[in-house]
C-alpha cells in the first residue's frame, strides 16, 4: 500500500453519519466507532484547510491556507487550492500551489515558478480507497473498523490542553513496530469535535521527531453537490510553462 503526498500536503475525509454523541469521557473505543461512522456515506466535502509544517530542532514553520474540495466515486476526486503562505510569524504572502487527485494522476502546479509535474500513481486498472489507512493522502482511522485500527497502532487518550481545539477529544496512535505505518511516523494525533464527530485538526510526528506537519480544517461544509467541472483546473500556457511527467513508481 502507499500513502500518496500532494507535495506535503495532507488530507483527511469523513461524513456527517454519527455513531453517537461524544464526550470528554468518552472511551477510545466509542471514539474509533464515531470515527468509523464518519467514513460511511461521505459523497463530497468542502472546506478551508490549513498546513502547518515546523522543524521541531530548529522551530521554523511553514505554513499553507487554502481550500480543499472533495467527490466521491468509482474515481475519487480531490483538488486543493493553496493561495497563500506564512513562514514563522511573518505577515501572510499570496503563493498559488495547487494539487488534483484523480483517477491514476496526480496534478501539482506552482503558479509563482509556472512548473507543472503529473505524476502516475496508481497502477492501469487500480483503484484507490481514499478512506483506507495506508491507501489515502492522509493515515487517519477514518471509515476504518476499531479492530482495524488497534491492530496497527496503540491508541490512547490525550488530556485536553488549554491551546487545543475547543470542544474536541484528543486520541493518539503510535505505530506498531512491523507495520506499514512505523517507518513513517512517531505519532498520529487526532483532536474530533464532539458534537459532530469531525476531526478538526491532525497532526503527524516523524519517525526521527524531527518534523510535524498539523492539518486543520474548518467551515467544513459535509455532502455539498459538486460536479466534475469544480475540479478542473484552469488553462494554462504550455508554451511558458515547465511540463513534467513521472510514470508510476513501485
Amino acid at each position: 500500500m502507499r500513502t500518496f503526498k500532494c507535495g506535503s500536503f495532507a488530507v483527511v475525509f469523513f461524513t456527517l453519519i454519527a455513531a453517537g454523541p461524544l464526550t470528554l469521557e468518552s472511551p477510545i473505543d466509542d471514539v474509533l466507532d464515531a470515527l468509523d461512522a464518519r467514513g460511511q456515506g461521505l459523497n463530497s466535502f468542502v472546506a478551508d484547510v490549513k498546513l502547518t509544517e515546523t522543524d521541531t530542532a530548529l522551530g521554523d514553520s511553514n505554513a499553507h491556507m487554502g481550500k480543499v474540495l472533495y467527490k466521491a466515486g468509482d474515481a475519487p476526486q480531490i483538488r486543493v487550492t493553496f493561495d497563500k503562505k506564512q513562514s514563522n510569524d511573518k505577515p501572510p504572502v499570496e503563493d498559488k500551489v495547487e494539487y488534483k487527485l484523480a483517477g491514476p494522476e496526480l496534478i501539482e502546479r506552482n503558479y509563482r515558478t509556472s512548473t507543472q509535474t503529473t505524476r502516475h500513481v496508481l497502477k492501469p486498472g487500480q483503484k484507490l480507497n481514499l478512506l483506507k489507512l495506508g491507501e489515502g493522502p492522509f493515515p487517519l482511522p477514518i471509515g476504518q473498523k476499531k479492530e482495524d485500527v488497534h491492530n496497527n497502532f496503540d491508541v490512547k487518550k490525550i488530556d485536553i490542553k488549554k491551546e487545543d481545539p475547543a470542544g474536541t477529544v484528543h486520541l493518539q496512535l503510535t505505530p506498531k513496530e512491523g507495520t506499514q505505518f512505523a517507518s513513517k511516523f512517531k505519532s498520529i494525533d487526532v483532536w474530533v469535535d464532539l458534537k459532530d464527530n469531525m476531526p478538526r485538526k491532525i497532526e503527524t510526528l516523524d519517525p526521527n521527531a524531527t518534523a510535524t506537519r498539523t492539518t486543520e480544517l474548518s467551515n467544513v461544509q459535509v455532502n455539498p453537490q459538486l460536479k466534475d467541472e469544480d475540479f478542473a483546473l484552469p488553462p494554462i500556457d504550455e508554451k511558458t510553462w515547465q511540463l513534467h511527467e513521472e510514470a508510476f513508481q513501485r
